[in-house]
């Protein structure tokens, strides 16, 4: 299996050519055709109305149940009278692009990418840096040093919050004295968030795994993160190891979510330390009845305000490094990107009532469903 490194390097090579072949393209069209087109081409963004917001999936729940709402509601509240093009990829980078492609020629000034793939999404930074036209990645970093800007949360620091947790915990599920088995259930390979979290739960998990502490028995990234998959996956697992594992990492809640099913299939639900991320109504209510460890709470609220505070300082031509507060970061080909970069929060059965539900991110119906009445205080 190739490391996260080998991975990053892939996608740097794959970046490059992408491109070129975008540049060349661009090079090689007659240019504008239309006056929607040319009304955007110089201005960078200042006095734009016309707003592309592009979505990657529909696989985990996140992107339709709040991400699509909380930026329209930002981006509305930030440009007075402004028109919204919202497109979700369902999960093809040629869709994204092509969805891209049509929003600049319908004249949309500033476009909001969560990329599906975050080498293939430099294609639709180049198409829209020929047109003058910035490009706010969201929550996910589009691999080009001509990106404008990105807002998202610190990934690196989501995988170390599962991480911790792991090894704060993994005594409570040693079998009989023995080196817990654990199994990694990472995100798609082609989100270069995933590859953050990855990175980040191996900068903790690493030392333990060399020790002999902990033995990693299992370790995959799954395509488009798929919660189906997840859940062959560790049904695989369990075959292999004749149900003997006793911690899951697993990279989000959608996944944690089949991962429990396949564990309840075996009789080991709620017998084996499971992560999750992105705090998610079935995740948290699944931690409430003991079925899932902990989850990463990413306060998407805020994260969509921050898009909609940068909009509003580009529509009125303002100065954005106060927001961004020189924080930057870096892409494979030698990009240092403005920044705003939100905090997780590690949650578990402790601290639900003080984090998601003090926020209003979630209510206590949303997550009480099925659970009995007193539930850690919480229902």
């Amino acid at each position: 299996m190739k490391t996260v490194r080998e991975w990053k390097q892939i996608h740097a090579l794959i970046l490059g050519m992408l491109i070129l072949a975008s540049l060349l393209l661009v090079s090689c069209e007659s240019g504008p055709t239309s006056s929607s087109q040319g009304s955007h081409a110089t201005n960078g963004g200042k006095g734009c109305t016309k707003v592309g917001i592009l979505l990657p999936e529909t696989t985990a729940a996140r992107w339709e149940t709040d991400d699509h709402s909380l930026l329209v509601k930002a981006v509305t509240e930030a440009i007075p009278g402004v028109h919204i093009d919202y497109n979700n990829a369902q999960a093809s980078s040629e869709t994204q692009l092509s969805q891209a492609e049509t929003d600049l020629a319908n004249g949309d000034c500033i476009l909001v990418v969560a990329p599906h793939d975050s080498v293939a999404a430099a294609a639709i930074v180049a198409k829209a840096k020929a047109l003058n036209v910035p490009v706010i990645a969201y929550d996910r970093l589009i691999q080009s040093k001509s990106l404008n800007y990105y807002v998202s949360f610190n990934n690196v620091t989501v995988g170390d919050l599962q991480a911790q947790y792991i090894a704060a915990h993994y005594k409570d599920y040693e079998k009989n004295g023995a080196v817990p088995n654990m199994v990694m259930i990472s995100g798609s390979k082609t989100d270069e968030n995933a590859l953050g979290f990855s990175e980040g739960a191996h900068s903790v998990l690493d030392p333990l795994l060399a020790q002999g502490t902990l033995k990693d028995v299992y370790e995959n990234f799954t395509a488009n993160w798929d919660a189906n998959v997840a859940q062959a996956e560790m049904e695989a697992a369990l075959t292999d190891l004749q149900d003997n594992i006793q911690i899951a990492y697993v990279a989000n809640d959608d996944m944690a979510q089949t991962v429990i099913v396949a564990l309840n299939a075996v009789g080991l639900s709620g017998k084996v330390l499971v992560t999750g991320q992105d705090a998610t109504a079935s995740g948290i209510r699944s931690i409430l009845l003991g079925k899932q460890s902990m989850t990463v709470y990413k306060p998407i609220a805020h994260e969509a305000a921050s898009v909609g505070t940068l909009v509003k300082a580009i529509y009125q031509g303002a100065d954005t490094s106060t927001l961004t507060n020189g924080l930057t970061t870096t892409t494979t080909d030698g990009g240092n990107i403005p920044s705003i970069l939100d905090t997780p929060l590690a949650v578990d059965r402790n601290n639900i009532t003080s984090t998601v539900i003090a926020d209003g991110f979630l209510t206590k119906s949303e997550i009480c469903n099925n659970v009995p009445s007193g539930t850690d205080g919480v229902c």
